[in-house]
């Protein structure tokens, strides 16, 4: 058989390969933009290669995440909207590895379609590299896959995959909180890739509502509201670790305030949190009363306007503040830290 016909069964079978290479073709230049100087490969490669250049960093440790967009996916398809996704791809790793102070140097993603619909692929590609632009890595490598069958029709699959670089001398790990530090808010864009399954019930299942139902609350479509991209933190962290001693960042992603800052405090240590320190995006009232859910789920569930918690000093925090709200970012003095009694390491407050 010849190739060209070993080409056609395949492609009567669901696969398209031809189709496959122009799709590499159009996305070279969009992927190029994100490279830095020590991106030593091309796209179209087995593997990307990546020199690392440790300027200062002595004791170099590599820190890794991978992540997905869970069925946040899901708004994309019904609003047929697929350029911001891939920011939320990125933003979900990248804010990870952030948290033990590291500074993302390369990106990887999987993007798996029934069929591969070039246009769309495109625009997922598109909001990748934004992304990993805004979070100043290299999109060196990826892999599209075609598997014909195992997804609805013009659904697909994103997942995403970083590798940053930060000092062993200089890694957070929560280790020095102690009782007199201060809790930073930063604040989230809205729901980031979290809850997404509850959210599309009470929406969608319980309210009967569409993607295109204007939302006065909100100002905006909920397909819109939905939608929003989350928050790149890395431009802050990468400012903040080299001008502050930061002893702790907890990234406030599926679980909450509630089971993520704990994870980054000493046994001896209680997280207080003052629940009237900032202000919720409505998107969150909205979900609370429409789908009545307690305020101990909403906390245990959605960021509830606070992506990031940084532990800082008390004689910090003002300069801290106003460094974070200087990069166009809004900041809450959340609350505190003091010594664990028997209770949990978390202690919420009105």
């Amino acid at each position: 058989m010849t190739d060209s016909k070993m080409r056609d069964r395949y492609a009567e079978a669901g696969v398209d390969i031809e189709a496959g290479k122009r799709f590499v073709e159009t996305i070279k230049p969009i992927i190029t933009k994100t490279f830095r100087s020590n991106v030593m490969s091309d796209i179209g490669g087995f593997a990307g290669l990546y020199s690392i250049n440790l300027g200062t960093i002595k004791k170099p440790v590599l820190v890794s995440s991978t992540d997905g967009v869970g069925t946040k996916l899901k708004i994309a398809f019904m609003l047929d909207k697929h350029d911001t996704i891939g920011i939320d791809l990125v933003a979900m790793c990248v804010n990870d590895i952030i948290v033990p102070g590291a500074i993302p140097l390369l990106f990887l993603d999987y993007l798996s379609m029934g069929k591969l619909n070039h246009d769309t692929a495109v625009e997922i590609v598109k909001g990748i590299s934004r992304g990993c632009k805004e979070a100043k890595c290299a999109l060196i490598g990826g892999e599209t896959a075609e598997m014909p069958g195992f997804y609805a029709q013009n659904e697909y699959d994103l997942a995403g995959f970083a590798t940053g670089i930060v000092d062993a001398d200089q890694i957070i790990d929560g280790s020095e909180i102690a009782i007199g530090h201060r809790l930073i808010g930063v604040g989230s864009s809205g729901l980031h890739s979290n809850g997404y399954s509850l959210v599309r019930r009470i929406f969608f299942d319980g309210l009967k509502m569409s993607v295109d139902d204007y939302v006065d609350e909100f100002g905006r479509t909920l397909g819109e509201e939905l939608l929003e991209p989350t928050k790149i933190y890395v431009k802050i962290i990468s400012y903040l670790t080299k001008n502050f001693q930061i002893f702790g960042i907890s990234h406030i992603t599926g679980g909450g305030i509630t089971e993520n800052l704990p994870r980054i405090l000493p046994t001896n240590c209680q997280a207080v949190i003052s629940r009237s320190s900032w202000t919720q995006q409505p998107i969150f009232h909205f979900i609370k009363k429409a789908g009545k859910i307690t305020e101990d789920e909403m906390l245990r569930n959605f960021n509830n306007g606070i992506g990031l918690i940084i532990v800082v000093a008390e004689k910090d925090v003002q300069d801290v503040v106003e460094q974070i709200q200087a990069m166009g970012e809004i900041t809450y003095q959340i609350g505190w830290i003091e010594e664990r009694g028997p209770n949990s390491a978390l202690r919420f407050i009105d």
